[in-house]
């Protein structure tokens, strides 16, 4: 049994080899390398101590670290509750066992996940379902959540916010405006749930609000799907301006379902035939992209390449033409990475897949579902991420929408001994403006004889936050400059050179 494990280990290895030895290896200097860590579903939680959990999450997180990812986008409101400290909505089931109930004794689930993340030098996007309120019908509602029971719906097994009720949209954005003031989160996230994916033979029952408020709005009898779209574009603005005026720096983003519309309903679709936002979740994603909305859209493209109904290279090719100056992430499941190849029985799709992601225009990173899934290394995914894809640094990469602000270059750039050991150090820019400060400090590598090029991302040996580097090896003849990083990871001019090994 043990010889068979390791030849099965043995064999999945020489697959991954030749599937990249026939990729030549790309290093973009900017790719956003996300992973979901969901809460929604965790019971485990409800019988673990603080202590536990925050262990599980730091190993998480620093083989994600390990694997080269840069953010991390954690579920904090799977359903009208929250994994931090609010006077707005309920402590979530998932942590204590008990909607309402705080954890004991008390710790802040978003505070320390952040402070984490950026001691690794990830960012930290807290993602947000806007319009769900349960998951099944046993669960029981505290006092917080049973004063809004007239904006609720009930449709199949569950309870939803009605996305035509104006109270509910303000309630989503008073959540959205209390986390991005009170702690120093680097995104807002919302997934794919809107109106509720459709159950067969069941309407969603909002004839309530559409009577009490759709001709107001301008919207005729006839006209539901298009007042129901109105109702998740009128969420999608208005978060976004709560997002921005709160703090300029932090992003917003939504990782909708993989299909917009089909070419069958509208010449603009893409060649696919399945479900889609527009027409059954009624979440207009282009519209949000035309308007710039939201910074980044990272939508679900969990098929495979050669799937009949929505092929993984049709729809990234179809993301890409249509990101309209939005910032497009592919949200990926790695279970589909493991699917053979059409053409190569003997090869997996994962060195397909990140081709296409790579050399695609307009595609510029990846969020990995799930954390949890990942973290267990399937098919040796992170680790062929950590050795090839994923092996050098990478800096976020910019919103064309969002402030553009150049930070000033970092000052005092000098060695020194530290316990035996070469260390770079120097200062980074205290200014008024938090997008003119120094957030980060990216440390590029050259050899002697080599013009510094920051376009390379090939040359990128750290991103760190705080303002020194320890030289590996003081022997070797190399020399350094370093670039100064604000929040959105807008880049300084170098500055000037130090060498080693001359």
């Amino acid at each position: 049994m043990i010889f068979k494990n390791i030849r099965a280990v043995l064999t999945l290895a020489l697959v991954l080899l030749i599937s990249l030895s026939a990729y030549s290896e790309v290093v973009p200097k900017r790719e956003f390398r996300g992973v979901w860590i969901h809460t929604v579903g965790n019971w485990k939680y409800r019988t673990m101590k603080a202590e536990a959990i925050q262990k599980e999450w730091t190993n998480m997180l620093d083989s994600f670290q390990k694997a080269g990812m840069n953010a991390v986008i954690f579920q904090v409101r799977p359903q009208a509750d929250a994994f931090y400290e609010s006077k707005l909505e309920p402590w979530s089931r998932y942590l204590t066992g008990e909607q309402g109930k705080a954890p004991n004794p008390m710790w802040d689930p978003l505070a320390f996940m952040i402070e984490e993340c950026h001691k690794r030098g990830m960012q930290l996007h807290a993602w947000l379902n806007p319009y769900r309120v349960t998951s099944s019908e046993s669960e029981v509602l505290s006092k917080m959540n049973k004063k809004h029971s007239k904006l609720f719906i009930h449709y199949g097994k569950q309870l939803y916010f009605d996305p035509g009720q104006p109270e509910s949209r303000k309630i989503v954005n008073k959540v959205v405006e209390d986390i991005v003031e009170r702690y120093d989160v680097d995104g807002i996230h919302f997934d794919d749930y809107f109106y509720p994916y459709p159950i067969k033979g069941e309407e969603f029952n909002d004839a309530k609000s559409f009577k009490k408020y759709a001709k107001k709005q301008g919207f005729g009898k006839d006209d539901r799907a298009n007042w129901r779209r109105n109702n998740v574009d009128q969420l999608i603005k208005e978060v976004n301006e709560t997002v921005h005026y709160e703090k300029p720096w932090v992003v917003f983003g939504v990782s909708p379902f993989g299909i917009w519309r089909n070419v069958g309903s509208t010449p603009e679709g893409s060649k696919t035939n399945g479900l889609s936002n527009y027409d059954d979740l009624y979440a207009d994603v282009l519209l949000w992209q035309k308007n710039h909305w939201v910074d980044y859209v990272a939508p679900q493209l969990y098929w495979k390449i050669g799937h009949k109904a929505a092929d993984y290279a049709t729809l990234i090719d179809w993301w890409s033409k249509n990101s309209y100056g939005t910032n497009i992430y592919v949200g990926q499941s790695i279970t589909t990475f493991n699917e053979k190849d059409l053409k190569d029985p003997n090869k997996t799709q994962f060195a397909e897949k990140m081709r296409l992601t790579r050399e695609t225009p307009n595609i510029q990173g990846n969020i990995w579902w799930s954390g949890y899934q990942m973290r267990e290394n399937p098919f040796g995914s992170m680790d062929t991420l950590a050795q090839h894809y994923q092996r050098i640094p990478s800096l976020i990469p910019v919103y064309p929408a969002m402030e553009k602000t150049t930070p000033a270059p970092i000052s005092g750039l000098r060695f020194t001994i530290d316990n035996c050991k070469l260390k770079v150090i120097w200062q980074g820019v205290q200014a008024k403006k938090e997008l003119e400060q120094s957030a980060y400090y990216c440390i590029y590598r050259f050899g002697l004889d080599e013009n510094i090029d920051l376009t390379n991302g090939a040359k990128i040996v750290k991103i760190v936050r705080d303002p020194y580097y320890i030289v590996p090896d003081p022997k070797e003849k190399a020399k350094y400059v370093i670039t100064s990083l604000n929040r959105l990871h807008q880049e300084s001019v170098a500055s000037e050179p130090v060498y080693v090994g001359e």
